[in-house]
């Protein structure tokens, strides 16, 4: 956790909307859509008191995690991305996902202990990344470049 007056980069939770489990019809809405649509719907009605700790939304037309229907990612500056898999787009996935996107929104490395995460995401997890290193911004050439002596 951190101090009350430490700013934490915002997370960003994102659906894959395209998502079917395998052998899905692939007429009518995409489970990942609905997976989506119940995301967005508890965080309109959410009552967490910290801006802070809700994710910003977001879907995505895929995630590339097509053989693991439906997958979640969960991003944000500097800190580690986790991606999802193997969720229904039911109430218990929807509580298990804001649950860990809270506890990703709260630390500040983005690192989720396992045994603090819901249980239903204890499994399903397709990758972690670690976060994305800040490369120093190139600054103007202070020797001369010089070429082959003649």
């Amino acid at each position: 956790m951190t101090p009350e007056n430490v700013m934490l980069p915002t997370t960003e939770l994102l659906v894959c909307t395209t998502c079917r489990p395998a052998n899905a019809p692939r007429e009518g809405q995409a489970a990942g859509q609905t997976l989506f649509e119940h995301l967005e719907a508890a965080l309109v009605f959410s009552d967490e008191p910290s801006a802070a700790s809700v994710p910003r939304l977001r879907g995505i037309a895929c995630l590339g995690a097509c053989s693991r229907s439906c997958s979640v990612a969960l991003q944000a500056q500097g800190k580690a991305c986790y991606v999802f898999g193997g969720l229904m787009p039911d109430d218990s996935s929807v509580q298990a996902v804001l649950a860990v996107a809270q506890q990703h929104a709260a630390s500040t490395d983005g690192m989720l202990v396992w045994a603090e995460r819901p249980q239903r995401l204890r499994q399903g997890l397709i990758a972690r990344l670690p976060a994305l290193a800040v490369l120093p911004t190139p600054g103007p050439i202070t020797a001369p470049i010089t070429g082959p002596s003649a």
